[in-house]
């Protein structure tokens, strides 16, 4: 089957059901989108797909045929997006395992809420931080929300084929 990751098009020879999550890191070499619960309660395998943010550890990669998904390496290969800099800035990453998918679902809230309020926040970011930085979480994202979202919006509309409207 063909899925389209980070703007490219990819061949896979895979079953149906194995999850998205595998596809990336095993047969796509994308290490962003970490593995933990495997439930889809933690988050940490958050990935965009047309935009919206799924846990890719339990989506059956023949769920995403024919869609856009986007990992954290579709953000920034350098770690130059606007939110992986407030959270280097705001030293949000403590051991830093749940952050990719943090990311991700703060990319997603911004290009539906440019500018969230903290109810916004903690209702859209469900992912769970066992080092409990959420504070920090939050003032991340309203640096971005505040200072940089044009630009951070122009990032995901680019990647992901979204409006930033």
């Amino acid at each position: 089957m063909e899925i389209t990751v980070n703007n490219q098009v990819h061949e896979v020879d895979v079953e149906p059901e194995m999850p998205l999550l595998w596809v990336l890191r095993d047969m796509l070499n994308l290490k962003g989108t970490k593995f933990s619960c495997g439930i889809a309660q933690c988050g940490a395998c958050t990935v965009h797909v047309d935009g919206e943010p799924m846990r890719s550890c339990s989506l059956p990669v023949a769920a995403v045929e024919g869609r856009r998904i986007t990992t954290i390496e579709g953000l920034s290969e350098d770690a130059s997006h606007p939110l992986q800099q407030a959270w280097i800035g705001h030293q949000v990453p403590q051991c830093g395992y749940c952050q990719s998918g943090q990311i991700m679902a703060a990319a997603s809230l911004l290009a539906k809420k440019p500018n969230p309020t903290d109810v916004d926040i903690n209702n859209a970011m469900t992912n769970i931080c066992r080092c409990g930085t959420y504070k920090r979480i939050r003032e991340a994202i309203h640096e971005v929300a505040g200072n940089f979202y044009e630009v951070a919006m122009a990032d995901v509309a680019n990647v992901s084929g979204g409006s930033n409207e």
